[in-house]
């Protein structure tokens, strides 16, 4: 048994993507090769076809896949793409959500490589594009009669300390990058796209913007007469 350690991310070709992505490999053997590959907001692929198929397992964030001749459909954390050999098609993130999943594709003996076309047209773009990306029940009902919504910068290095909140928090991270940790729970990194939530009166270890800062619109529902407020916690 080998353990190995994933090699560093490298851009996906320009001629390949449009837009920004990023691939690391984690395993090249003769006849398979299985890379990890995330897609930016708007970013996507080529029609293209690979000789022997490939298989897609989306692991975070949400995209479109197309085969040639049907509509782009949805995909989201585990599902699993089956794409059969000599069929063309593209995929990639949806316009305002980040795209990540593994590509796993047997590869010819003889070396016939990837077949690149064009990129999709316009009209064979979702129109329109609507996803969940958060449900979230709250712990006991409450009466709301009016909503805060607030833009929020935290400079690189930044963050909010040990606290709690008044109400429930609901936020999408803009720009930037931040660590979110819920006390007592295991850390998230949170990038463009990503959601989170925060209970209400529940301590907040960090939300610590990392190396480029972060920016981000919180959502407060508030009842009659509150305020939302962040209450700091005394270390």
């Amino acid at each position: 048994m080998e353990i190995l350690i994933p090699s560093a991310s490298t851009p996906a070709p320009a001629e390949a993507v449009t837009g920004s992505a990023w691939v690391t490999a984690l395993a090249t053997g003769s006849r398979t090769q299985v890379d990890t590959v995330r897609f930016a907001p708007g970013a996507r692929t080529r029609w293209h076809r690979h000789p022997l198929g490939q298989i897609l397992v989306v692991t975070e964030g949400m995209g479109h896949v197309q085969s040639k001749g049907s509509p782009p459909e949805l995909i989201r954390p585990g599902d699993t793409v089956r794409v059969a050999p000599g069929e063309w098609h593209w995929h990639g993130a949806t316009d305002t959500t980040p795209l990540t999943h593994l590509a796993i594709e047997e590869l010819p003996a003889d070396g016939t490589p990837t077949e690149l076309g064009s990129f999709p047209d316009a009209e064979e773009l979702p129109a329109v594009s609507r996803a969940l990306v958060l449900e979230q029940h709250l712990p006991e009902p409450r009466v709301i009669d009016h909503f805060e919504v607030r833009r929020i910068s935290i400079a690189p290095g930044g963050g909010t300390g040990l606290h709690v909140h008044n109400g429930p928090v609901f936020g999408s991270i803009e720009r930037g990058s931040a660590v979110y940790q819920i006390e007592g729970e295991p850390p998230v990194l949170l990038s463009r796209g990503d959601v989170f939530y925060e209970p209400e009166a529940t301590r907040i270890a960090r939300f610590d913007a990392q190396g480029e800062g972060v920016t981000f619109v919180a959502h407060f529902p508030a009842g009659p007469g509150e305020t939302p407020r962040l209450d700091p916690v005394p270390a």
